[in-house]
């Protein structure tokens, strides 16, 4: 008996796929990040004598750890995160709590930001990034109709995101505080809120931080030393000053990689918060362009993808892609404005790039939560392509139907 090989074959389901040039983009920044710790790292491990490669080696340990992380995330379902995010809302209020707790908490040139667990430290607020963007997604989701009618609709999210800026500037963290608010209100306009609500509930907000900022000294230094460095290069201009002359050196291509001389013990937190001022010395603009398109290629394509994800009815999977897309875009731009003097030191790294255990291990989890979002909302645009394939007097097959509802957790 002779079978026709050519026959077609039935698709049991709508396939997801996660998207390449996200990929492409999420894989480029690592790489840059390995390169760059390896470059800028040697002089300040060898100046502490813990070996040349001693931030290059835990740099690839956070890298390796976040990796098996975005993996677990690419493979779980997003409705199992829409499911638990009161509980886990409840586990970022414990974390912010616990810094504070003797014993667990630890306390590092004044701030109360990291758990000590023994073998390594970890810090929270980087968990609490993801954690709000799902948080506020689920809200979004379930109170669609009031936020985008009722001022008061705004109020519940707002609120929530209140609650960590209050928490993270008792630590203090100005930074991270000023990020979450600035994501959350960001997802709640595209979650489709009334500009003019926006304005009344973010302005007193905005009033408080500068409060909180006016009524310390030290954060006012950094708001205004900014404006002219120079004024003061050796004291509270010193790390933008080295910053602004790394920049400077690299002129159009860079004087070559490994070859900087502001990271040798002149440009502090050379492989952590100034990392780009290394990058931008060592590659020149070329090494600005190259990383800042990877940049808006991720965001860019990962607020494409969220839109995309709105249309079709994937509101939550449209949601988190857009707030975490916002989250990794916002920290870049803060991080590549501190080191080109355009924005005040706030202490945020660079994502993906930066030096830093709990930064790099958590973005590459928020990055994986991205791409499953990607997923899923690409498997949802195969669904409706199926569906409009389908001849209008033809019953879907039941194992068609329901595959979507029946995929495992593990796609």
């Amino acid at each position: 008996m002779l079978f026709d090989t050519t026959q077609a074959k039935r698709r049991q389901g709508p396939r997801g796929s996660f998207d390449m040039l996200l990929v492409i983009a999420l894989v480029g920044l690592a790489c840059v990040g390995v390169v760059m710790v390896a470059s800028s790292s040697i002089a300040v491990a060898e100046s502490q004598h813990m070996g040349a490669f001693y931030f290059l080696k835990r740099h690839l340990l956070f890298l390796a750890l976040g990796v098996v992380l975005a993996s677990f995330a690419m493979r779980t379902e997003l409705k199992l995160l829409e499911k638990h995010a009161y509980l886990l809302f409840a586990g970022a209020v414990a974390l912010l709590l616990l810094v504070f707790v003797p014993g667990i908490g630890m306390k590092l040139n004044g701030a109360h930001r990291w758990l000590n667990f023994r073998i390594t430290s970890f810090q929270p607020v980087e968990a609490v990034k993801l954690i709000l963007v799902v948080y506020t997604a689920s809200y979004l989701v379930r109170h669609r109709e009031s936020v985008e009618t009722s001022f008061w609709g705004l109020f519940k999210p707002i609120m929530v995101a209140g609650m960590f800026v209050v928490l993270l500037l008792a630590q203090p963290d100005f930074g991270s505080a000023t990020l979450m608010i600035a994501v959350t209100i960001g997802m709640i306009w595209m979650g489709g809120a009334k500009p003019v609500y926006l304005g009344g509930m973010g302005l007193p907000v905005v009033a408080l931080l500068w409060f909180v900022a006016k009524f310390e000294p030290y954060r006012m230094r950094r708001l205004t030393s900014f404006v002219d460095p120079w004024a003061d290069p050796f004291n509270d201009g010193f790390q933008l000053t080295q910053s602004l002359m790394a920049i400077g050196r690299g002129e159009w291509t860079g004087v070559g990689l490994g070859s900087s001389v502001l990271k040798l013990s002149y440009l502090p937190e050379a492989h952590t918060d100034f990392i780009f001022a290394v990058i931008s010395e060592e590659f020149g603009l070329a090494g600005i362009l190259a990383v800042m398109s990877l940049f808006a290629l991720t965001v860019g394509r990962g607020l494409y993808l969220g839109v995309k994800g709105m249309e079709i009815g994937q509101r939550f999977a449209g949601y988190v892609a857009c707030g975490i897309s916002l989250m990794i875009g916002l920290q870049a731009m803060v991080s590549i404005g501190v080191n080109l003097g355009a924005l005040p030191t706030k202490g945020l790294t660079l994502p993906l790039i930066s030096y830093g255990g709990s930064s790099i291990v958590l973005t590459c989890a928020m990055a994986g939560v991205l791409l499953r979002t990607t997923y899923e909302i690409n498997r949802a645009l195969d669904a409706r392509q199926m569906a409009a394939r389908m001849p209008a007097n033809a019953v879907p097959d039941a194992n068609t139907a329901a595959a979507p509802a029946r995929e495992a957790v593990t796609a």
